[in-house]
């Protein structure tokens, strides 16, 4: 019990000095250098609350920076919007790596949730304001098969905001991939901390915090 609670302890201080650091840089990166803020992906989240019915299908200025006029700003833009969605994506997988155990630990995903959000960042910057790379990209995808199935569904949960924070970061949306990593993480640290949800005989998706494992034995592999 000792032990988890320190890992919990851990883990709670280290995201929340890791998310204060880049915070902190980052305020005062743009407080030396205002017009930086022009050549970096971020604002996007404005425009898409201030201006949510504009057709998606048209040129976004969400995706757009006010100073990137040539190919090496361009190239910047594009450099740290990779950047900053994989440094997003690095706590996300602290937390699997904490809240995930047993013998349904899954080291890809690890690996996943680091590398989507960089390869979905750059998807989107080629499809953007593209409907026929779109349908491009769609029929590619869907001739992918994949051979390896999730452990369970609440792993998705982790993909998908892998997705959220690549597309964030394609969109010049960083601040919105920040906030969703940030409460993200949060709240699945908590969950796993509190047990939320736990009874007799479930099936078991966190690891057990308490050291009183309710949870059902897990089945035996088919597959054998």
């Amino acid at each position: 019990m000792g032990g988890l609670q320190m890992r919990a302890s851990k883990l709670l201080l280290q995201i929340t000095i890791y998310y204060l650091v880049i915070g902190l840089a980052l305020f005062i990166a743009l407080k030396l250098w205002p017009d930086l803020r022009g050549y970096l992906p971020l604002g996007g989240v404005e425009q898409l609350i201030t201006d949510p019915a504009k057709n998606p299908l048209h040129a976004s200025e969400a995706a757009r920076s006010t100073h990137v006029a040539n190919l090496g700003q361009s190239i910047f833009w594009l450099v740290v919007a990779i950047i900053a969605a994989i440094l997003v994506s690095l706590p996300v997988s602290w937390v699997y790596m904490t809240v995930r155990g047993g013998h349904e630990y899954d080291q890809s995903l690890v690996n996943t949730i680091i590398v989507l959000p960089m390869v979905v960042t750059g998807i989107v910057i080629i499809v953007q304001n593209s409907l026929a790379l779109a349908f491009s990209l769609a029929g590619i995808a869907g001739a992918v098969r994949f051979r390896n199935s999730l452990k369970s569904s609440g792993d998705a949960l982790f993909i998908l905001l892998a997705v959220g924070t690549g597309l964030s970061a394609g969109i010049g949306a960083i601040e919105l991939a920040g906030v969703i990593s940030i409460a993200f993480n949060y709240c699945f640290a908590m969950l796993w901390i509190t047990e939320y949800g736990e009874r007799a005989g479930m099936k078991r998706f966190l690891a057990d915090y308490d050291g009183i494992d309710q949870a059902a034995p897990p089945e035996p592999d088919k597959k054998k």
